[in-house]
């Protein structure tokens, strides 16, 4: 058969993770699919590549991108720039030249999406984007077509590992958010500017698209709850174990009778939960569908081999049915994009859930009936109380309270009531809880 021709934009970690790949399984691979996939040509702004290095001794570099996807001969185009900006222009380009697109950017995917597949559609070519979620981990294939039987009622995923690093770090040693930071920067697990990571984009970016995926929606990057994990103290990561719970960073999606939840913040979830011992800089992703029930997906969510094996995974899958035409595909959003539904995706506001309440209160009678009462007037029903101690000097006591699941604007009502109160000291902290039970 006809050999493949791909041209790779972009040769930095990733990119040479792909060109490694490609070269070293390059027997492998054919047996899968049949036929010889070539790396034809690559394109990357460093001039002092040495082609050899990056297992690309027989591949055409060039510094200019649109010659990649303008080149007849090129069948599929792999772009591993990233961004928003000349990633964009680059893949519309190539769609437009009619080449199949495979691409990790989940960025441009969560934020551009809807218009890049309605191009693809439009020019019956294909855009994979595996490595765009959770690394290695096959969660997109999952979606799209190993659950393809089933009604999918939630998503809940450990999706970014340097959060979920800085997190481990924070309960193991008892360390603050700062100290973790930095030892994950020197580490190598979080930028010089981590923002993107710990603020919870990364994470948005990835539920997003699997919301899609799940629900058969449009991609609604600009609808999901952001809450990142750089306020959060380690006392309350102590506390939640005490009372059974660990601390994650989660990107949840959730059908629900009134939209979908999308959202993304730091949440307190059962320790017995496998999901919780997810550590380090691992990811994971939990898939909760009516026939098949709870599946746990786990692995290396980054990292140069990890991410590539994804990339690659996507250009055998193009490799395998690049002579079909899109209707004999399976759809980029997993659903006929005639049946794509824009069900409302809910403010947090109506967002239910279960809330750990800290409560920094003068140590006198009467606090706790005051703070019961406001609870009970938002018909909050409390699960679990406990007092943290005494600051002697301050006559101070640290309240903690776990609610039953309640809607959101009612315990912000609570908590907007409670720090109106005179013998509250400091404003409450509030962190989210999920069970995950099964009938959720």
């Amino acid at each position: 058969m006809k050999p493949i021709n791909v041209g790779i934009l972009g040769l930095g970690t990733v990119g040479g993770g792909t060109a490694k790949v490609l070269k070293k399984n390059a027997a492998e691979i054919e047996r899968r699919t049949g036929r010889q996939i070539r790396q034809f040509m690559a394109a990357d702004k460093r001039s002092d590549l040495d082609t050899h290095d990056m297992f690309l001794p027989e591949t055409t570099l060039t510094d200019d991108a649109f010659a990649v996807v303008s080149h007849p001969e090129i069948d599929i185009v792999v772009e591993l720039i990233g961004g928003t900006g000349i990633a964009k222009e680059l893949i519309l380009k190539a769609i437009e030249n009619g080449k199949h697109v495979v691409t990790a950017n989940k960025k441009l995917l969560a934020e551009c999406g809807n218009e890049i597949f309605a191009a693809a559609e439009e020019k019956n070519v294909t855009v994979m984007f595996e490595a765009a979620v959770a690394g290695g981990i096959p969660i997109i294939k999952t979606l799209r077509e190993g659950l393809a039987a089933n009604r999918i009622q939630w998503i809940a995923g450990i999706i970014n590992g340097t959060s979920n690093f800085i997190l481990s770090e924070m309960r193991e040693k008892g360390s603050s958010f700062a100290e973790v930071l930095a030892e994950a920067q020197r580490l190598g697990y979080a930028e010089a500017d981590p923002t993107f990571d710990i603020e919870g984009h990364d994470a948005g970016h990835k539920i997003t698209i699997m919301a899609s995926l799940a629900f058969g929606i449009p991609l609604n990057f600009s609808k999901c709850y952001l809450e990142g994990i750089s306020k959060l103290d380690a006392k309350d990561i102590k506390y939640a174990e005490e009372l059974g719970y660990r601390l994650k960073l989660l990107g949840i999606t959730r059908r629900t009778e009134s939209g979908i939840e999308l959202r993304v913040h730091p949440t307190l979830i059962p320790e017995k939960r496998l999901l919780a011992s997810v550590n380090g800089v691992m990811n994971a992703v939990w898939v909760h569908a009516d026939m098949v029930g709870s599946t746990l997906h786990y692995g290396a969510g980054a990292g140069e081999l990890a991410t590539a094996s994804a990339v690659v995974a996507d250009i055998v899958d193009l490799s395998r049915m690049i002579t079909s035409d899109n209707a004999d595909r399976v759809p980029h959003l997993a659903f006929q994009p005639s049946k794509v539904c824009d069900t409302p995706v809910l403010p947090m506001d109506e967002v239910k859930s279960g809330y750990y309440l800290r409560i920094q209160a003068a140590d006198q009678s009467g606090v706790l009936a005051d703070i019961a009462n406001i609870l009970a007037k938002e018909k909050i029903s409390i699960e679990a109380l406990t007092q943290k101690g005494v600051i002697q000097s301050e006559q101070t006591a640290e309240i903690v309270i776990l609610t039953h699941t309640t809607q959101e604007k009612h315990i912000k009502a609570a908590i907007a009531a409670i720090e109106q109160l005179p013998n509250i000291h400091a404003p409450v902290v509030m962190i989210r809880m999920e069970s995950f039970h099964i009938n959720n």
